[in-house]
């Protein structure tokens, strides 16, 4: 298949979740109790020995048969334990599931990776910086100010239009990060929320402009190896950039380990694998999208609930409750997506003493 058309088919498939985002105090960040335990491979536990009442689990899954939800797995984690874990058939353990949207909370990490060692000096860097001569066809005085903050917020103030269109058009075009630094500016930047997946992909670029490797080696040297995730794939483009905003395949399991490492404040094993001040930014509120939702750094935040979570089309989710030293992973294949939320928010949530 030539490598255009497979491009298109590719890009056509990953879609996204828009939800939203807005400027409220976050609750204090409780840290886990160390009997959390930073594992290469995850260790069960009983719900009860955890302080989860099990009727609330069951409930949980109950309301998955009851109403016919299209999940592949369903995780649920305390204190580094699982504590109950489902694989809907032909999946399983070892299964690697798309993760869509869930890629960019990866992509931010990784940038916080970076601005921890160095690599990049500061979020507020301008964006036209990294590429210079690449933004031709429009720019202007708004689109120089645009910084990597701005795309980690989905707050760039480019007039991107999210959806298949638009897709086919960048992964059509020679340069895919040229093509979203073209796109004309809707309004200033940092003054409304616009989700964005080329914006995603323009910090991978820059990732692989200043981490000196490509993006999944500097991946797998920085985080994965250090999380213990192997079996995982990432699609680039055609220029050999990894898509920031989707194309990453992984485990549930391994899904689970960034949420753990965000539980942790970017500690795992002892080991700072990024800093506690990027965790903390980057999943506070910085932008207002809905009446529900905020955004972070390529992090929904639920502020009435005190939550954050990376989420994907179809209901790819990692979930996360710092109050609670809880995570929830789901891989799924629905169309609508609140139920799965709900049921996380009035099953598993209460349940937890």
């Amino acid at each position: 298949m030539p490598k255009g058309i497979r491009l298109i088919l590719l890009t056509t498939l990953y879609l996204w979740i828009a939800i939203g985002c807005t400027q409220a105090p976050r609750p204090e960040i409780i840290t886990p109790p160390v009997s959390d335990w930073a594992p290469q491979e995850w260790k069960t536990s009983t719900p009860q020995a955890q302080s989860i009442d099990p009727a609330g689990l069951a409930k949980a899954l109950q309301d998955v048969k009851a109403q016919s939800l299209k999940l592949d797995s369903l995780l649920v984690i305390r204190h580094g334990y699982i504590v109950s874990e489902t694989y809907y058939p032909p999946n399983n353990q070892n299964t690697r599931h798309e993760l869509y949207s869930v890629t960019k909370s990866f992509t931010s990490t990784l940038i916080g990776i970076a601005v921890d060692r160095g690599y990049i000096d500061s979020v507020q860097h301008p964006v036209l910086d990294y590429f210079p001569g690449l933004a031709t066809d429009s720019l202007d005085g708004a689109k120089n100010t645009m910084t990597l903050e701005h795309l980690l917020t989905m707050s760039s103030g480019l007039d991107w239009q999210e959806g298949d269109p638009t897709y086919q058009a960048m992964a059509m075009s020679s340069n895919w990060t040229a093509y979203v630094l073209n796109i004309p500016m809707r309004g200033l930047p940092g003054s409304q929320f616009n989700y964005c997946s080329g914006c995603s992909h323009v910090l991978s670029a820059v990732l692989q402009k200043t981490a000196g490797a490509k993006n999944p080696a500097f991946a797998n040297q920085v985080l994965f190896a250090p999380l213990g995730i192997t079996n995982y794939r990432w699609d680039t483009d055609n220029t050999g950039v990894p898509i920031g905003g989707w194309g990453l395949q992984m485990t549930p399991r391994d899904m689970a380990k960034l949420g753990r490492l965000f539980l942790h404040q970017g500690n795992w094993a002892g080991r700072q694998v990024v800093s506690q001040g990027w965790v903390r930014t980057a999943t506070q509120s910085h932008i207002k999208a809905d009446d529900t939702l905020n955004y972070g750094y390529q992090w929904w935040i639920n502020p009435a609930l005190g939550t954050y979570s990376a989420r994907g089309r179809y209901g790819q989710t990692i979930y996360v409750d710092p109050a609670k030293a809880l995570i929830v992973v789901v891989t799924a294949h629905e169309e609508n997506d609140q139920p799965i939320y709900k049921m996380i928010e009035q099953d598993i949530l209460p349940a937890v003493k």
